[in-house]
């Protein structure tokens, strides 16, 4: 029986729905493991859900996620936004935001995976984020769109703030759709829109963030008010002044580019939450990114990303260009469907359509649907595929020996023929072969070699109009 792949991108089952993931490496028994906390999209008409859950991983391996259950439940009766988790001394504390964010509560626990218990009511406000320093000073950031970004110290209770150091605005914040009040303080171009995530990086303190730009970025191919990144600015103090950083993830999938440089999205952005982690000697950005029709079923993701300092003192974070070993600039890192899987997925065992992380040229709005079913096996189809829609995957590992077929299995279809493309979307063409109304499982010889770490893209063609196919997984023999 083949093997299907897990922890690629999403890196936790097909069936689970945890974003605004906040990584945490935490020892606990001798055992350093990633630990993952973030809201749980288990309402599926609204955001969020009325508990979290906590998924984990051995710092050696990425791949191979761990379910902990259920750390915290609403002591309120309602719906629970992105929470945050730090360690202090013995205890672990866990900022719970009750409400949808408007109440923000602090648990604790003796685990890292809880239960998280006893909530004791606080002064933060909305997607909390904290920062324990080196000297065990403890740090809260938040906020959210159309209200200020603050940050202030907390007392030793961990719930309490020192109004004495609470600061306002330490950068601009975005216009806000529901709320489009000016207070002096929006930002056009690098703007606060919410996803506070304090981190300490080279010795430099890095405000992590979901930036909303309100002007066009014709390379990224966005041409309207667009919160689909995470960003960072970075200082020398907790408090700021912060100095511009840039753009570490976007999760507008791969990005065509034309002869001009003007970009193309290839997958349905929407709002982005999350942060870096460095695990085992390389960092890691965490993120988010949306499935289905609305963001009602989010999920967890994560690309290596580079960090390098400057001579100048500035912090590089994302995918960095270096110039005669000198870091120069920086820019989000690419949205893969491999994740962890940093060599490829491999291509003999099955991968499930719910991987792509390119789906273009639909004329019939085609997505991943959302999958709950909790088995081993579960694959989530690309749906309502239009004739000339392109689904892609980047990148597989064919190893040093050529495949001599490919399996494609299709859910409901018209008859149509598929074409199997490598390196891009418009690449070479290395298999094709026609489907039968009653043919959902197919296997079909490669017509050329195809070895290495390769993009891999299925474009699917029929005379049929309108929705023609749903994609289910496929494999390579």
């Amino acid at each position: 029986m083949k093997e299907y792949i897990k922890g690629a991108n999403p890196y936790m089952p097909l069936w689970e729905h945890v974003p605004d993931g906040e990584p945490r490496v935490f020892e606990y028994n001798g055992e350093k493991r990633v630990y993952v906390y973030g809201s749980h999209d288990i309402e599926r008409t609204q955001y969020c859900g009325r508990n979290y859950v906590v998924w984990s991983a051995p710092v050696t391996d990425l791949t191979d996620w761990t379910y902990h259950g259920v750390a915290y439940e609403t002591h309120y009766d309602s719906i629970l936004y992105a929470p945050d988790v730090v360690k202090k001394g013995d205890k672990y504390y866990m900022y719970a935001a009750e409400r949808c964010g408007s109440l923000v509560v602090v648990a604790s626990s003796d685990t890292p995976y809880g239960p998280f218990e006893n909530p004791v009511e606080t002064k933060l406000g909305f997607d909390p984020g904290v920062l324990v320093d080196d000297d065990g000073q403890v740090y809260a950031y938040w906020g959210g769109c159309a209200a200020p970004c603050y940050i202030a110290r907390l007392k030793e209770d961990m719930a309490t703030i020192d109004e004495e150091t609470l600061v306002s605005n330490p950068m601009g914040h975005s216009t806000c759709p529901w709320d489009p009040r000016d207070d002096g303080h929006i930002d056009l171009i690098d703007a606060f829109f919410e996803a506070s995530s304090p981190r300490k990086v080279l010795g430099k303190y890095v405000y992590i963030f979901s930036k909303r730009y309100a002007k066009p970025i014709p390379e990224l191919g966005i041409y309207e008010p667009c919160n689909g990144f995470l960003s960072y600015r970075f200082s020398d103090s907790p408090f700021g002044p912060f100095r511009e950083g840039g753009d570490i993830s976007f999760n507008g999938g791969e990005i065509l580019k034309d002869a001009e440089g003007v970009g193309t999205m290839t997958y349905q952005w929407g709002n982005n939450h999350g942060s870096i982690m460095e695990v085992n000697g390389q960092w890691y950005i965490f993120y988010h990114r949306q499935t289905g029709v609305n963001e009602y079923s989010r999920q967890a993701m994560l690309e290596p990303v580079d960090v390098a300092m400057g001579m100048d003192g500035r912090l590089y974070i994302g995918d960095v260009r270096y110039l005669a070993g000198e870091p120069v600039s920086s820019k989000p890192v690419e949205m893969t469907s491999q994740g962890a899987h940093i060599n490829g997925l491999d291509a003999r065992k099955w991968i499930s359509a719910g991987y792509a992380c390119h789906i273009f040229g639909s004329k019939t709005r085609a997505y991943i649907e959302p999958g709950y079913e909790q088995t081993e096996t579960i694959s989530t189809p690309v749906v309502n595929l239009s004739s000339g829609t392109t689904v892609g995957f980047r990148y597989l590992q064919f190893g040093a020996n050529t495949p001599k077929t490919v399996t494609v299995v299709l859910r409901e279809h018209k008859p149509l023929r598929v074409l199997v493309r490598v390196d891009s979307y418009r690449g070479r063409v290395i298999a094709e072969t026609e489907f039968g109304a009653d043919e959902c499982e197919k296997t079909f010889a490669l017509t050329t070699g195809v070895i290495g770490k390769r993009a891999v893209y299925f474009e699917f063609v029929s005379e049929e109009e309108g929705a023609i196919a749903s994609f289910d997984r496929f494999t390579f023999d």
